[in-house]
């Protein structure tokens, strides 16, 4: 075990609703549009290029599942928290009013964290560390009883929208803390420079309610990018102007989003760097799960990377952008293999000097070698990553494994639909290649069942009174239509495809 003074310090950026190309970091340097050119987050760009970035990571499709995943080292389906929705005292199907007809029965969420399972702070505080969790928690609960010695309490994306409902036009003059990004982020620097001053380890989450709907930045930051050419022309395409546009659809506000909290983050970075433990500090920046922003589309010619978005298990709801800097981890690297949300905790673990190998009901892998510059062999890249959504809202019930290049979906309303997708050239998810390779869609489609059942995951149930015109009826069967499964191939949605960078 390493002594005090070795153990270094973890920082974790957990940033929200951001897509994999949400960045100006480009995740793969050979396509265009898996980074986003209009953006300015030099701070980001720093941690690049000081540090490793992650080709294919992924998280859950939803923030709370995500989150609850970081804390403890456990798919989705193993911890039963899938969504973030009220059980209405049910224990496993969601039988209420609100989707009754539907094709399927769908399933309820936990509601928190198990008792029973061991947490970032739980694991690490054995091994000398004391935790701090600033910013968004969604998970309920208090997270002073998971072992955090500072936190904000049970909060959820409430705090984050600072403004009152009649601000839906414009941006209020006086505002000051958008976001809340600048008071989170004073508390955090409170926090890690106490902490180093007391040569004490530690862990840092800071939980940002930026990138989420709901727009904030401050007005200065507003003005900068209402002057950007590419956001004029985005006013007179669509018949508005910087005065008559609403905040929640101004690229401006969402841009200037970006900006206020790339300071913020580099001014944790500045602060790391001031008190001296640069060198002896981990810095892990990534996504609670994938999304679709419009703001893309600014760019002459680049499309959406990803099917799907938020809420779905398609690539757009689950690929996140990640970054991580430390000691030991070379400046400028690529990681190209696959790596998950619930990978964080055994490799925080192993970072603190512990062994994450005697950690008990997890199905996260340390990634601690690998960022040090051992390449991963073929067990570790072609392991399975679960994904389980059995729920409806905007989307609906459906679940995924990705191994290696090739990823299995499985509609519940259509289970004699199967779907298989060779990642490597199929990064859309265009191609249905289930037919082409029936051996491997029977072998992913049984691994994935068996875990499920291995772990008590909540399965969805046909509908025997479904209803197929209230169904239809309901505002969101189109893009169920659209984005649900489908055989061979799908046609594309206009800003949708695979852009190669010349």
């Amino acid at each position: 075990m390493l002594i005090a003074a070795e153990k270094p310090n973890i920082v974790l950026l957990f940033i929200d609703d951001w897509a994999w190309n949400g960045s100006p970091v480009a995740m793969d340097d050979s396509l265009a549009n898996s980074r986003m050119p209009v953006l300015q987050m030099p701070n980001i760009e720093r941690l690049a290029r000081e540090g490793m970035k992650f080709r294919s990571a992924y998280a859950s499709p939803q923030c709370s599942p995500s989150r609850v995943c970081v804390q403890t080292g456990q798919s989705s389906p193993r911890n039963g928290f899938t969504v973030y929705m009220n059980a209405r005292g049910q224990e496993y199907y969601d039988e209420s009013n609100q989707y009754a007809g539907f094709p399927v029965v769908s399933c309820v969420s936990d509601m928190t964290i198990d008792a029973d399972a061991v947490t970032i702070p739980e694991a690490l505080k054995p091994l000398g560390y004391v935790s701090a969790h600033i910013g968004k928690w969604h998970m309920r609960g208090d997270p002073g009883d998971e072992g955090y010695a500072e936190h904000d309490g049970d909060t959820d994306n409430k705090p984050g929208n600072t403004l009152p409902d009649d601000a839906k036009q414009r941006l209020p003059e006086d505002l000051t803390d958008p976001k809340l990004m600048f008071s989170v982020t004073e508390k955090a620097l409170g926090f890690l420079t106490e902490q180093a001053k007391a040569g004490q380890p530690f862990y840092l989450q800071i939980s940002h309610y930026a990138m989420h709907e709901g727009r904030e930045c401050l007005p200065a930051t507003r003005k900068k990018f209402v002057r950007h050419p590419l956001v004029q022309a985005y006013y007179r395409k669509i018949g508005k102007t910087a005065e008559t546009i609403k905040r929640k659809e101004d690229p401006a506000i969402w841009l200037g989003m970006a900006d206020d909290l790339d300071g913020r983050i580099g001014a944790v970075l500045d602060r790391i760097r001031e008190l001296g433990i640069e060198n002896n500090t981990f810095v892990v920046l990534v996504s609670d799960n994938g999304y679709r922003h419009k703001e893309l589309q600014l760019t002459k010619g680049l499309k959406q990377p990803h099917h799907g978005a938020k809420w779905w298990v398609w690539q757009g709801g689950i690929r996140v952008p990640m970054i991580v800097r430390g000691p030991g981890i070379a400046a400028g690297s690529t990681f190209t293999g696959n790596v998950v949300n619930y990978d964080f905790l055994p490799t925080f673990v192993d970072w603190a000097g512990g062994d994450s190998r005697q950690l008990e009901g997890i199905d996260g892998v340390s990634l601690a070698k690998y960022v040090a510059g051992e390449k991963p062999d073929d067990v570790f890249l072609n392991r399975n990553l679960y994904f389980h959504y059995p729920h409806y809202r905007s989307s609906m019930p459906h679940s995924a494994v990705v191994s290696g290049q090739r990823k299995l979906l499985h509609f519940y309303d259509q289970p004699d639909v199967p779907m298989l997708f060779d990642l490597s050239v199929d990064m859309g998810e265009v191609h249905n290649i289930a037919e082409q390779e029936p051996e491997t869609h029977r072998r992913l489609f049984i691994d994935m069942m068996t875990y499920f059942e291995k772990v008590g995951a909540r399965i969805p149930k046909v509908n025997p009174d479904f209803d197929a015109s209230a169904y239809q009826q309901d505002k969101d069967y189109p893009r169920r239509k659209l984005w649900g499964a489908f055989t061979d191939s799908r046609p594309l949605e206009d800003d949708e495809s695979t852009s190669k960078s010349n």
